[in-house]
């Protein structure tokens, strides 16, 4: 997958993807990260980016030169992608991104992140976007931390990324649930001991188990997602139960 970042700040994700899993994706191939200041393609000679929002306010609004010249810059260039590609731009009125969302991301060749700054966009340039994405009903600086967030999570959707394949579907939100607790050594830890259907070695015993846990953690911290998950009859009753 290839992964293009609009930004005017690419020196910020220089220590968050070059370390760790999303940085061993890179060295193997798996990952290509490219990066895109689209003051570069600002045309007046102080290379401004922004300007006054028309009608008065605070603060200063991105112009949509500059934006439009540098994605379809990065379209022309990477064509091949074309059909395969998605331009995500974060908007406060998009859709909260979630593990479904990481999901259906990378199930593309391509994606392009437009990183915002200041009050926000020119209107106009949400134009440019197949997809809105919200990261949540709070305020950041600009989207080059949710830029991160997005990658992050896709990249441990895709192949190869993660050393061990079965380490995606364990994770909370993959199949909605949230995740089962885990343990390791030592057996006992400040009067704490390791449950000990986990010690057991009878696999079936410890996957429903998990299960069960993992019905409870959603249940007792957030139960307004459970509708959302996949259940089975045996869940059903697992959950019955506990409401006695």
């Amino acid at each position: 997958m290839r992964i293009d970042l609009v930004t005017l700040f690419p020196e910020m994700f220089t220590g968050v993807f070059g370390t760790s899993i999303i940085g061993r994706a890179v060295e193997r191939g798996i990952l290509e990260i490219a990066y895109t200041n689209f003051r570069d393609y600002s045309t007046d000679k102080h290379r401004h980016v922004d300007d006054t929002p028309c009608g008065g306010g605070a603060g200063m609004v991105l112009k949509p030169e500059p934006i439009y010249s540098a994605v379809r810059d990065i379209w022309a260039k990477t064509a091949a992608y074309a059909g395969k590609r998605c331009t995500i731009i974060f908007d406060p009125a998009g859709p909260v991104f979630t593990q479904q969302t990481a999901k259906e991301l990378s199930d593309y060749e391509q994606i392009v992140l437009v990183c915002g700054h200041y009050e926000g966009f020119d209107a106009r340039v949400y134009d440019l976007a197949d997809r809105r994405i919200s990261v949540g009903d709070f305020v950041l600086t600009g989207g080059e931390i949710p830029a991160m967030l997005v990658v992050d999570a896709t990249a441990r959707m895709l192949p190869g990324v993660l050393g061990d394949e079965t380490s995606a579907p364990t994770d909370s939100f993959f199949d909605v649930l949230l995740g089962y607790p885990q343990y390791t050594r030592p057996r006992e830890f400040e009067g704490k001991t390791v449950p000990e259907v986990l010690l057991s070695g009878n696999h079936a015993e410890i996957a429903r188990w998990r299960r069960e846990q993992s019905l409870l953690a959603t249940l007792q911290y957030r139960p307004e997602i459970l509708p959302m998950a996949k259940l089975m009859p045996e869940d059903l009753k697992f959950l019955a139960l506990q409401s006695k």
